[in-house]
């Protein structure tokens, strides 16, 4: 997976389909994954499963996608800050980042697809 810092490592993450990566930068810590080669509901299972290590400001999801994922974020968008840029090749990188009080009241188990 490209567009990791060659300090990341890979770690276990619960549910996780995919390798996930860990890497801290400017006091800030990013968990990282590519669901670009997979088909549904893996990109929405991989992203709720990662967003439940999101339990501060301090702390940052990474997501690599083939397009932008509309049901996840759909579904947990007013939970999370989100930014959503788009690469070169064509793939989408997401960054969800901590909202106070209310980034703990998405429901992360409901995994389903609905889009």
């Amino acid at each position: 997976m490209e567009l990791l810092p060659s300090d990341a490592e890979k770690i276990e993450v619960p549910g996780a389909t995919v390798d996930f990566y860990k890497y801290t930068k400017d006091g800030i810590t990013y968990y990282q994954f590519d669901t670009s080669r997979c088909g549904p509901p893996e990109p929405m299972v991989n992203a709720m499963s990662g967003l439940k290590l999101i339990d501060g400001p301090d702390k940052k999801l990474i997501m690599i996608n083939h397009k932008k994922p509309m049901g996840l974020l759909d579904k947990i968008g007013e939970n999370f800050d989100i930014e959503t840029e788009n690469l070169e090749d064509g793939r989408v990188k997401l960054t969800f980042s901590y909202k106070e009080g209310v980034s703990t009241s998405a429901d992360l188990n409901d995994t389903a697809c609905h889009g």
